[in-house]
């Protein structure tokens, strides 16, 4: 066992001696398994919330209605689910009623996938009543029993199917996959933010590619925001995502495949529920793509971008292209900038308006701008005095010219 499970191995070991059973549970037994790496753990037990309270002195009740607390233990904090079983899903998203039950195996049933549907006790032997390490062997997703029941209590398992597939590069189980097909309306019951969080995690998957044409074929496609009737745009989007993509550049990207034009962009990003600042990011980067779709990268270009935005331009204009990414000569005219930033500029506007004998107006922006692009391209040194000297100079020339 890895870091997180022996450190956690305590926790078990204190609910098991007030009497009780505790596993690992989910995700991370599935990644220990697969050799993935593991940040955190999560833990069931037969134990009772107000039984655990009375185990562990320190606690929080992050979602003691389904079960759940937080357990503060000497350095660490792990989330603790009591076992239970679940009603009718009315709404296809939530149980109508969250019943507590004193059996794991009834526990690991209710769960979407057999890799998920596993627990670990405190020495490390796996508990698999649904096959889930043959369905890893395997790299198949399959659902733990009848896959319209599991889509049909909460619809997003869906969308998580197809996210585990991009992550983990398997296969989706025929049955699982044919039934996905068929039910994909159900995600019309979906919350747009958990959708949102599966379509990033998905977009950032090593089987990408595969992922996002498969939400064109399943038909799934119709139910996310902005892309009703975009299956085949989306499979061309999918053919040009590559693996050095980071996430920005991907939403970039489908922006562009879209052919969204100046509102209707930043409509369709916030169908998403994006937060504004990644909104923002997103629209910058388009703007630096369209301009590199018909010009080169200069100094100027560089400087107003920031190394990382010009980045993630170059990345997806290679894609466009199907040239091999070149960053060379962004780190190069990067490099070579004596300022980085605006906020490196040895200036103030009160500094300009003092040299000038000026109050402020329209003015001021463009005598900045003007000095600002003259260090950039080392016609004046950062500095400022020189500055002074310089633009009184140019504004000589100016009113001769």
């Amino acid at each position: 066992m890895g870091d997180p499970f022996k450190q956690a191995v305590p926790v078990l070991q204190l609910i098991e001696n007030a009497g009780f059973e505790a596993y690992f549970v989910g995700g991370s037994v599935r990644d220990h398994i697969l050799g993935r790496e593991i940040s955190d753990v999560d833990i069931a037990t037969s134990a009772l919330p107000e039984e655990l309270k009375e185990i562990f002195p320190k606690t929080n009740d992050v979602g003691i209605e389904h079960g759940t607390i937080l357990v503060h233990h000497k350095n660490g904090h792990y989330e603790i689910t009591t076992f239970r079983s679940e009603g009718n899903y009315s709404d296809f998203r939530r149980p109508d009623k969250v019943s507590f039950i004193r059996s794991l195996k009834e526990d690991l049933q209710r769960r979407d996938f057999t890799m998920n549907a596993m627990a670990m006790d405190k020495e490390g032997n796996i508990i698999d009543p649904f096959a889930g390490k043959e369905a890893i062997k395997n790299k198949q997703i399959t659902t733990v029993g009848n896959p319209e029941e599991r889509f049909g209590e909460d619809a997003l398992r869906m969308l998580r199917a197809i996210r585990f597939q991009s992550q983990l590069s398997f296969s989706i189980e025929k049955r699982t996959l044919e039934s996905l097909c068929a039910l994909s309306h159900l995600l019309d019951n979906i919350a747009v933010e958990r959708k949102t969080v599966e379509f990033e995690k998905l977009l950032m998957g090593t089987g990408r590619r595969e992922a996002v044409h498969l939400l064109a074929d399943s038909g799934m496609i119709h139910y996310l925001p902005g892309l009703k009737g975009r299956s085949d745009t989306m499979i061309r989007f999918s053919s040009r995502l590559t693996e050095n993509f980071k996430l920005t550049d991907s939403w970039v990207l489908l922006v562009y495949e879209l052919g969204l034009k100046d509102k209707e962009i930043d409509v369709f990003l916030r169908e998403w529920k994006l937060p504004v600042n990644k909104i923002k990011r997103i629209i910058k980067t388009l703007s630096l793509l369209i301009h590199r779709l018909e010009n080169d990268w200069n100094l100027e270009l560089v400087y107003n971008a920031g190394l990382e935005d010009a980045i993630s331009a170059e990345i997806v204009y290679s894609s466009l292209q199907n040239n091999s990414v070149n960053l060379n000569k962004i780190r190069e005219l990067y490099e070579q900038l004596p300022i980085k930033h605006r906020k490196e500029l040895d200036v103030t506007g009160n500094d300009v308006m003092d040299w000038m004998n000026q109050p402020p107006g329209p003015w001021l922006r463009q005598t900045i701008e003007e000095i600002e692009r003259s260090v950039i391209y080392g016609v004046v040194p950062n500095e400022k005095e020189k500055m002074k000297k310089w633009l009184s100079g140019f504004n000589q020339k100016s009113e001769k010219s």
